[in-house]
């Protein structure tokens, strides 16, 4: 027997067989230089300036994703016949669905506007890329075939509801890993308990969990939402993210302008700047160091506003926030953006770039919809979770936050703007 071990912080031991043909696979597609470029791309963008032990990666979160499809699969097929061929889909879709992440996660993407799911299909399809040879040599068939189940084709099924749902492996791995992670404490739940009660409801052939199993998913709902408010939500992690979406736009406006010092123009920094189609090489050597590279090199730009924002980025002289949450009606918070706008703008500061709005809302539990957990009974009977859960209704509840982040040296000038004209 030929065995591989990783430690993992979340999961222990993730093991692999390597005699066994999914395990094989599975271990080959880990070592492509495609998905060891997520070790240089961290899971939560900014949030280390809030939580300094946030630095943990998509590769490790992503083989987490994977150990926890292994679980759930594996606790299904105590009940159920599952075929070798669609757990192994499965599985190795988890371990590749955040292949096209770019730098920073998610902020980056709203700069280029080129989403991380497209680029994940992309890795997978492209001939040139390791992880599309690891694949076609297993079976020549399985890119596609991967592509076909990230996007639910033909029809979804329990082995979607797996990677994609209200009660999938990807949500599992990363609440358990941020909050172990930030040493926040709120996310906590058990993942063994929660597992153990999967099931599958026949009818539908959808992702489900028995009775035994609702105090658990009222654990596990209940974090995700105090993870969103105390974690993904803080204040100082979505002032950084702005930060890093403003001076990205910055860049990206002076590059068109051909201002931008660096990166050069063949650079894959610069390339994806400018929403460019990118080489294989060239997307391997997109991630946090090279982007963070660009920020040290801003940070002494000649454009004083790119300046000050890395500057700021890289020496946590974040933008101080104003919030507006107690404000249950937007035009009212609409009006405190325009005032203490007018405020800025008569005192020279360039509001464009030194101040933004921020907006930003989840609802923990999503009832009545085609992916609202289901509960089956003794004797098979599938009774949507809400019906069950008081909890639900509870959880069902947007939750929102209205925010302006400014520059510091602004910051009083906005509050009292704000105060002169709404109190």
């Amino acid at each position: 027997m030929s065995e591989k071990i990783i430690r993992d912080p979340v999961h222990d031991v993730i093991a692999f067989r390597i005699d066994r043909a999914t395990d094989g696979l599975l271990f080959r597609l880990i070592n492509c230089p495609e998905f060891q470029r997520l070790r240089r791309i961290r899971q939560l963008g900014m949030a280390s300036l809030a939580y300094p032990g946030a630095d943990h990666s998509r590769y490790a979160h992503s083989l987490g994703v994977m150990e926890t499809a292994r679980k759930m699969i594996a606790q299904l097929a105590q009940s159920f016949s599952i075929a070798e061929e669609d757990s192994t889909i499965c599985i190795a879709s988890a371990l590749l669905h955040d292949l096209g992440h770019g730098p920073f996660s998610h902020v980056f993407e709203r700069v280029t506007g080129v989403h991380h799911e497209s680029l994940t299909q992309r890795v997978i399809l492209d001939p040139e890329s390791d992880v599309h040879r690891v694949l076609a040599k297993h079976d020549r068939a399985l890119p596609e075939r991967i592509i076909a189940f990230l996007r639910c084709e033909p029809k979804r099924s329990v082995y979607c509801d797996i990677i994609s749902s209200q009660l999938d492996a990807d949500r599992f791995d990363y609440l358990l890993r941020d909050n172990l992670m930030t040493g926040s404490r709120y996310g906590s739940f058990d993942l063994e308990w929660l597992i153990h009660a999967l099931t599958i409801d026949r009818a539908s052939d959808r992702l489900a969990v028995t009775s035994k199993g609702v105090s658990a998913v009222e654990a596990y709902l209940q974090a995700r939402f105090n993870m969103y408010r105390n974690v993904y939500f803080h204040k100082v992690v979505r002032s950084a993210e702005g930060m890093v979406k403003l001076a990205l736009q910055r860049a990206r406006r002076l590059a068109v302008q051909r201002r931008l010092e660096w990166p050069i123009t063949e650079d894959a920094a610069h390339k994806a700047l400018l929403g460019l189609e990118l080489s294989m090489s060239q997307f391997l050597s997109l991630d946090d160091i090279s982007i963070l590279h660009c920020f040290k090199i801003w940070a002494n730009s000649a454009d004083p506003i790119l300046a000050q924002l890395c500057r700021g980025l890289l020496y946590r002289r974040v933008y101080k926030t104003i919030d507006l949450s107690r404000f249950s009606d937007p035009l009212v918070a609409r009006s405190a953006l325009t005032a203490a706008e007018r405020a800025l703008a008569d005192a020279g500061a360039d509001v464009a770039y030194e101040m933004f709005y921020d907006q930003i809302a989840d609802t923990p539990y999503e009832v009545q919809t085609e992916n609202e957990i289901v509960v089956c009974d003794t004797e098979g009977k599938a009774v949507p979770f809400g019906q069950i859960s008081p909890l639900s209704r509870a959880l069902n509840q947007e939750l929102m936050f209205r925010r302006i982040h400014v520059a510091p040296q602004w910051r009083a000038l906005a509050q009292q703007a704000i105060k002169t004209t709404i109190g």
